[in-house]
């Protein structure tokens, strides 16, 4: 069954009652003793890596705590491998600079590289993103943007009750990690901020996500190519484009998506629900095994809807067929109100029809009213509630 092979990657919960259990065993980092200033004004860059080294080289289970107060930080790496297990707990809040462009053209504010065992715990983020998005809305040349927080080439991560607001681009990225747990965040940025993902995963094995609540203006969350035994429940979705997976298909040569799980969760005033997009690319890509359940939605757009001719802006989009094969995807369970008469939509490729979609109790309406489905290049079966009438 599909559902049973996306069950929640334990061995990172496990970890972290490990790591909370060791208590007095740890040795403990104060950003304060480093230098660190908590008025929002004075740069604590250095201190806080003056922190970083001392926590990694550390031989016993490190914490490094950030006390309550503001703490201005510029674009900085965190680099491992560290000797032990590193907890940082945040009490306060990361504030990025005012202006933009110190954040510089790297892609990224808070990076942790190569680290294992490492748990990010509380406080919150504050990117100032505001002016960032007036540069890209101005036309005028800016720098890529700033995702928030990233975990690059990380194995056994937690991120847990992190606050995000007003990232320039996306807020948090799990990128080549294996074996990580977020739960409990929430990221924020207004519905018509470009670009600002919530999470965003990635080349990641066993990655689970909980809890949180994701107010964006772009995907909730976004699932890039390669990422395998993704689990997410509980989560609350909107404003935002909802949940995809993709864009796929964009380079020629790209892994794959599979064993993906989504329940339990509500998406209010999203552009999309659930939604699978691959450019119109020869590729070796595919989406298989993918389960989305028990899901409300309230007056979003594009409740259900696969689209293989995606390209945003009309821009770079060959006259081809998408080559992402997509098969084995079951929506089971999903009801609520549709901001458009058509509600489910699978827009499949020629090439590469879409295969073995299942339809189980579907229900979505459109103005009080059935709403309706269209369908091309799709085969698969639908049971129970039919609402709107199946096309497949």
């Amino acid at each position: 069954m599909a559902s049973l092979s996306c069950t929640p990657y334990f061995p990172a919960l496990l970890m972290l009652l490990m790591m909370i259990m060791m208590g007095s065993t740890r040795a403990d980092y104060n950003v304060l003793s480093y230098g660190a200033k908590p008025d929002g004004t004075t740069d604590s860059t250095k201190a806080f890596l003056k922190a970083w080294v001392a926590a990694c080289s550390s031989t016993r289970a490190a914490t490094i705590y950030v006390p309550k107060g503001r703490f201005l930080l510029k674009a900085v790496e965190f680099r491992g491998p560290c000797k032990s297990r590193i907890i940082v707990r945040v009490d306060g809040t990361l504030v990025a600079p005012s202006n933009y462009r110190e954040l510089g053209n790297s892609g990224y504010w808070i990076l942790f590289i190569k680290v294992n065992n490492i748990m990010y715990l509380g406080g919150s983020l504050d990117a100032r993103g505001a002016g960032f998005w007036a540069c890209r809305k101005s036309g005028n040349n800016c720098p890529p943007g700033a995702r928030s927080l990233t975990f690059n080439w990380a194995n056994n991560v937690v991120v847990s009750g992190v606050t995000s607001i007003n990232s320039q681009v996306t807020h948090l990225v799990i990128n080549s990690c294996n074996n990580a747990v977020v739960r409990n965040v929430k990221l924020y940025a207004p519905d018509q901020s470009p670009n600002t993902d919530g999470i965003h995963v990635q080349g990641s094995t066993g990655v689970t996500i909980s809890g949180s609540t994701l107010q964006t203006g772009d995907d909730c969350i976004s699932i890039g190519p390669d990422t395998r035994n993704l689990f997410m429940t509980n989560i609350k979705c909107g404003p935002g484009h909802g949940i995809s997976i993709g864009s796929l298909g964009r380079e020629t040569n790209e892994g794959g998506v599979q064993n993906i799980t989504l329940t339990n969760s509500v998406f209010s005033g999203s552009d999309n629900g659930v939604r699978i997009k691959s450019w119109a690319r020869p590729t070796t890509s595919f989406v298989r095994n993918v389960v989305f359940q028990n899901l409300i939605v309230r007056n979003v757009k594009n409740p259900i809807i696969i689209d293989q001719n995606y390209c945003p802006n009309n821009q770079g989009c060959p006259n081809q067929s998408s080559g992402v094969k997509i098969s084995g995807v079951t929506y089971r369970n999903i009801r609520g109100t549709s901001a458009t008469q058509n509600a489910v939509i699978f827009k499949c490729s020629t090439s590469n029809p879409c295969s073995g979609i299942r339809l189980h109790d579907i229900n979505l309406t459109y103005m009080k009213k059935p709403a309706s489905a269209s369908c091309s290049h799709v085969s698969g079966t639908s049971t129970g509630v039919r609402v709107p009438e199946s096309c497949l």
